[in-house]
């Protein structure tokens, strides 16, 4: 078999091996699933009433898009935790010494997140279809936001799997999670941006999840979306290639 193939064949080989260890974390998959779920509908039901977007849909039109976002940013915290364990296990070290690469072990915690973030983005847009979102994309725009929500998800599941190299805990890795949560609430997730202190603008308009969220939101509701998908589309690059330059080198000094 050449390196390429070789390479490939232990990248599913770790994947399926990441995933049967999800399916095992119940209680690590319930809390992912059903946090972003239960912050939708509190914010929906309870907050909703008292925002006004002034973009003219409803509340729960306007929230869907973050909340999918909010998702993907608990189910990555899952990927650095999973790195973190098998870091500090020693599994790493065994998966090294027959002669599976780095590259494979780490590309299978990605996939692995990718598809536990596509079920649980399913499952909110399913959520969210009961309690009354209704999108309306043409299928050029239906394709545009799976696109870059698949974007935005690789990117951060990659930058999850640096963090897991970089932290010398599980623990610690774990709270890669709040740093997701907290970029969706000074963002246009909730609330739109000119309602929030003056001071916080810059950031919130300038960081990478706002134009992301803007992004799925135009091109669900079939709404204009100027730029914005360029800059989320180079946020998501810019995010992935720094992660992979960081977590190779990580790895590198971790195992050497």
């Amino acid at each position: 078999m050449s390196p390429a193939g070789r390479a490939l064949n232990n990248s599913l080989v770790m994947t399926a091996r990441s995933i049967r260890l999800s399916s095992r974390n119940v209680d690590a998959i319930f809390t992912s699933l059903m946090l972003p779920i239960m912050l939708m509908l509190i914010f929906v039901y309870l907050f909703g009433g008292a925002i006004r977007t002034g973009t003219g849909e409803s509340y729960v039109a306007y929230v869907v898009p973050g909340v999918l976002l909010l998702c993907a940013g608990f189910g990555s915290s899952g990927t650095a935790v999973g790195v973190s364990e098998d870091m500090k296990g020693g599994i790493i070290d065994r998966l090294r010494s027959l002669d599976v690469g780095g590259a494979s072990i780490l590309a299978g915690h990605v996939v692995s997140s990718t598809v536990r973030n596509a079920v649980s983005t399913v499952l909110v847009l399913a959520v969210a279809l009961l309690i009354g979102f209704r999108p309306s994309p043409t299928l050029p725009a239906a394709l545009a936001a799976a696109g870059l929500l698949l974007a935005f998800i690789v990117a951060i599941s990659w930058l999850a799997a640096a963090v897991g190299l970089l932290t010398k805990s599980p623990e610690a890795a774990g709270a890669f999670s709040f740093f997701m949560m907290f970029l969706t609430y000074p963002s246009s997730t909730f609330a739109p941006i000119d309602t929030m202190p003056d001071w916080i603008h810059a950031f919130a308009y300038n960081q990478p999840v706002t134009p992301v969220i803007e992004s799925l939101r135009g091109l669900l509701l079939d709404q204009p979306v100027g730029s914005d998908p360029w800059v989320a589309l180079a946020w998501c690059t810019g995010i992935l290639l720094a992660a992979l330059g960081l977590s190779g080198r990580l790895f590198r000094n971790r195992t050497a």
